[in-house]
């Protein structure tokens, strides 16, 4: 883009009010985005009335423990995401409402991301991402329940062309959401949204098919910037990306950025996850067609998500209620399957595909650093957190680490060979914010004897200098090793952007980057651009004449690096359209038209002497070089110097939380061997042998580990769908091992389950999880037991003959066609297996449609039977009970002197045409 002398001038008086004034009162028009706009809706509630019927009741399966175990939970309380607003709002005053806008929805909804650096949000605006904006969003595209949004702020393409030729006998079918920044679109009315037909709900609800989508988590999982998609040259796109509409001016209606007439995808690349799973192949794939994916992608998450889309008795892993097709989706990752129910009030459904609230990602560090600088009252916004509120925050950390360890797969090529490293996510390997993290491959060299001789990618402490005082940190010991491979995205500058940045009023003297061990500046904006503001000749930065590597987020308009494994099936084409392809763009054997590997293959450089080898592939999710660049490129408090009294000590606060919360130590996501090496885990799994319920809580006991070296203690587990949740860690001494075998889970909730698994542990490692037992403690005041022998039987009667000659007979079946008769038999029986006589039992189907009855009363062999009449399509073939898989439950058994042993027996069937 080329300007005008005059245009420069008023441009750089324009733009230097805005790099030199306190935080911005008014939300500049180059950071507005489409989508409803502040104070359009109302009835946004606190996620603490949600937690009235949603949580305190089973934190193993209930939407509010579990969503406040997320990142998403606490994204107003993180204070990375404050020492990065903190220099946003340094590099362009106003930029930090584009930021709020995702880490606390009903604070920016509420108008209250002004002033810009977050200094008029309220306390209770740290709740991030909460419960009614998930569950007020609707598709952009209109397709569904129409959002509010006001012109221009459409977010979705524009209009067809009226005085175009068009069929207006067909309907408009070619919307484009915009999907991406928080361009949300919020339904209005006080309904929640979600995607059941038969909530018991106590509030309004409405049925939600988004909420399913696989566009859903898009909404804000892609992040485009504004400032640089409408104003840099090259409107921070990769080079072969398709052409930006954007007219290239500061300030001034939005109806011309490049905000408000792209998709944006199209524009201003901060981040790609929901691009990266669009371009791939998992997003097309069904969760039912798992087993034809290749043989070394069955395993990790997608194996996970598998698992726990089949657990309870489905074949094809799809949505029950109502039916729909389950794809690998984020959804279906982050929010696995449990079985259990929503809430706590009478009447709710008993579910068996109920999306686990985690959100698990694998940020396992944020919640000790969040923890740490609440306790030291230094948290920016939301301190003075409750011990729940900790507590179910830092049971986050496991499932993150369990994250991290599906996420990938090594195994050693040929001999010596390579080591194969396969992306078993739907995105890249690694995704999401790229600033400061990264993923590497450590490979520890031994000889014969065990002895080490080499250490690839070796991570540990380095001495530094920091403004003048002398430290320790620890970080990668050498970024640049011949035989260290690191995975990463690098975003910067170009050359021409830091010279139009220079002609906007910007300080040739603005640091652009530090070297990690001195903390002296190593690249100015002026060295980049090579000029300075009078247009004199400066020297260029190291490295790359034409860009240059900066964390400065909101100015980066170029992506320098980015060799990160893309995921299975990742089309060249898609990748190039979402801006999202690697850089360079060759590498996985990417080229125009093709497919990229999902794998990559390092070359082992195996050293003189080598006899084994020990491989690790770390990941870090925050480094030292990010953590240098918030403190040093932070201004301070005073605003005479350009500092922000709001967000001044953000920096210093984050180097505190570094320091003292283990430096973001990195964490093993998968290992494998070359060779045999030294000191290989061997804890052994224990045998979970009983789970017996009782009032209010579970007894629990397992085997005893007697493997070698003594074990040092046990480890006791709540099953979420293959994640787990700590209930206590049992330490052992020689004297009390069998002690440590059993333990009893108190205060817990009757009727609720819960399920169980256990390891053992010792001084090297721990061991994998045990069997999982489940059980659901009981009403008090009875002591004898009834329950179902096992399996349900599924059926129909069947009559032959007539007169005296017909005969009555049940066919065992488990495929129904509309209109016929489901008959359930059981037999119920206490607990020495005996019948019993007189008993009621509560069935409960799940699946297209939800119906619930009781059976007549068992007979003298215990035997009790319900019938479910299902209707028949009408002479058109139209109606009828909906075909699909369908799951009986047990939900209850009612005898005299008995009280149900609340074991949920289940059997699949099918309706059929």
């Amino acid at each position: 883009m080329k300007f005008s002398l005059r245009l420069m001038l008023i441009l750089h008086l324009f733009l230097f009010t805005f790099i030199n004034a306190l935080a911005a009162d008014t939300v500049p028009t180059d950071i507005k985005q489409p989508g409803t706009q502040q104070g359009e809706i109302g009835n946004l509630e606190s996620p603490n009335k949600c937690d009235n019927c949603h949580g305190g009741y089973n934190s193993s399966i209930e939407p509010a423990h579990n969503w406040r175990s997320s990142m998403m939970a606490h994204a107003g309380r993180d204070p990375i995401f404050w020492a990065t607003v903190a220099i946003a709002e340094q590099d362009f005053d106003g930029s930090g409402d584009l930021c709020i806008r995702c880490h606390s929805t009903s604070g920016w909804f509420g108008g209250r991301s002004t002033p810009t650096d977050g200094s008029g949000l309220a306390t209770g605006d740290s709740d991030g991402v909460d419960c009614d904006y998930c569950h007020k969003l609707t598709n952009p595209d209109n397709s569904e329940h129409q959002g509010t949004m006001n012109a221009p702020f459409i977010t979705n393409e524009s209009e067809p062309n009226f005085d175009s030729v068009f069929d207006w006998d067909e309907p408009f079918t070619g919307i484009e959401g915009y999907l991406g920044s928080g361009m949300s679109s919020m339904f209005g009315g006080s309904d929640k949204l979600g995607p059941y037909n038969n909530a018991e709900a106590r509030h309004q609800f409405l049925k939600s098919n988004f909420h399913r989508d696989r566009d859903f988590c898009g909404t804000c999982h892609d992040v485009s910037n504004p400032v640089v998609g409408n104003l840099a040259h090259n409107h921070g796109i990769q080079p072969t990306a398709d052409p930006v509409i954007a007219n290239g001016i500061l300030g001034g209606a939005v109806d011309g950025k490049a905000a408000f007439n792209n998709p944006p995808y199209k524009y201003g690349i901060v981040e790609r996850t929901f691009s990266e799973y669009k371009a791939g192949q998992i997003s097309e794939t069904l969760i039912a067609d798992y087993p034809t994916l290749p043989d070394d992608l069955q395993d990790g998450a997608l194996e996970a998500i598998y698992n726990a889309a089949t657990l309870n008795g489905t074949t094809d892993g799809n949505y029950r209620n109502p039916a729909a097709p389950r794809y690998f989706s984020c959804q279906s990752c982050h929010m696995r399957p449990v079985t259990g129910k929503g809430a706590n009030k009478r009447g709710v459904p008993m579910r068996s595909d109920l999306p686990l609230h985690d959100l698990t990602g694998g940020n396992y560090w944020m919640p000790e650093v969040i923890a740490y600088l609440n306790e030291k009252g230094k948290l920016r916004l939301g301190g003075d957190m409750s011990q729940d509120n900790v507590h179910a925050m830092l049971d986050g950390v496991l499932r993150a680490k369990e994250q991290l360890e599906l996420a990938a797969t090594l195994t050693i090529m040929g001999t010596p060979g390579s080591v194969k490293v396969v992306n078993h996510t739907g995105h890249k390997l690694i995704s999401g914010y790229p600033e400061g993290r990264r993923m590497w491959l450590n490979i520890k060299w031994y000889d014969g004897t065990g002895n080490l001789i080499r250490e690839d990618g070796e991570y540990g402490d380095i001495s530094i200098t920091l403004k003048g005082q002398a430290l320790t940190v620890r970080s990668l010991l050498d970024l640049e090793a011949t035989n260290t491979k690191i995975y990463e995205a690098h975003m910067g500058m170009t050359k021409e952007w830091a010279m139009q940045l220079i002609n906007l009023g910007y300080p040739a003297s603005l640091p652009l980057s530090y070297d990690r061990i001195s903390g002296n500046i190593n690249c100015e904006l002026g060295n980049l651009a090579q000029i300075d503001a009078e247009g004199h000749s400066l020297p260029p930065c190291p490295g790359n004449p034409e860009r240059h590597d900066t964390f400065h987020f909101v100015l980066n308009n170029t992506v320098v690096k980015d060799n990160r494994i893309p995921p299975f099936g990742m089309s060249y084409e898609l990748a190039r359209i979402r801006n999202t392809l690697p850089m360079p763009v060759e590498q996985y054997g990417g080229n125009p038209g093709g497919i990229y590997d999902y794998f990559d293959e390092v070359p082992l450089n195996v050293p003189t002497g080598a006899q084994s080898a020990k491989v690790n592939l770390m990941y870090q999710p925050t480094s030292w070089e990010y953590i240098q660049f918030l403190y040093l490129a932070n201004n301070g408090t005073d605003p005479n110097a350009g500092g922000n009294e709001f967000l001044g000590e953000e920096g210093l606060n984050m180097l505190d939380a570094w320091q003292n919360t283990s430096m973001a130590e990195p964490y093993v996501m998968a290992s494998t061997m070359w060779g045999t090496p030294p000191g290989e885990c061997n804890a052994t799994a224990p045998n979970f042998l009983t789970a017996n319920p009782a009032e209010k809580q579970v007894a629990l006991s397992w085997l005893e580990v007697t493997s070698e070296p003594s074990i040092s203690g046990y480890k006791l587990y709540y099953d979420q769908a293959g994640k787990a949740q700590l209930v206590e860690d049992l330490s052992c001494t020689p004297d009390s091992i069998l002690e440590c075998t059993n333990y009893t889970d108190t205060d817990l909730t009757n009727g609720q389950q819960y399920c169980y698994k256990v390891t053992s542990y010792n001084n090297v490692c721990e061991s994998e999880f045990s069997n999982i037992l489940c059980a659901i403690p009981i009403q008090p005041g009875q002591e004898d037991l009834a329950g179902i022998a096992e399996p349900i039987q599924t059926g129909k009667w069947l009559k032959e003959g007539k007169g005296k000659h017909q005969t009555i007979t049940f066919v065992v079946t488990s495929e129904f066609i509309q209109g016929e008769d489901v008959v359930f038999q059981v037999t119920v029986k206490d607990e020495s297996d005996l019948p019993i006589s007189g008993a009621t039992v509560n069935f409960l189907v799940d699946g297209t449609e939800s119906t619930e009855f009781t059976s007549v009363v068992s007979n003298e062999n215990g035997i009790a039977q319900a019938s479910w009449s299902t209707d028949a399509p009408n002479k058109k073939g139209v109606g009828g009970t909906a075909v699909g898989e369908y799951v009986v439950f047990i939900n209850g058994v009612t005898a005299s002197g008995y009280v149900w042993d609340q074991i949920q027996t289940s059997k699949t069937f099918q309706i059929v045409e």
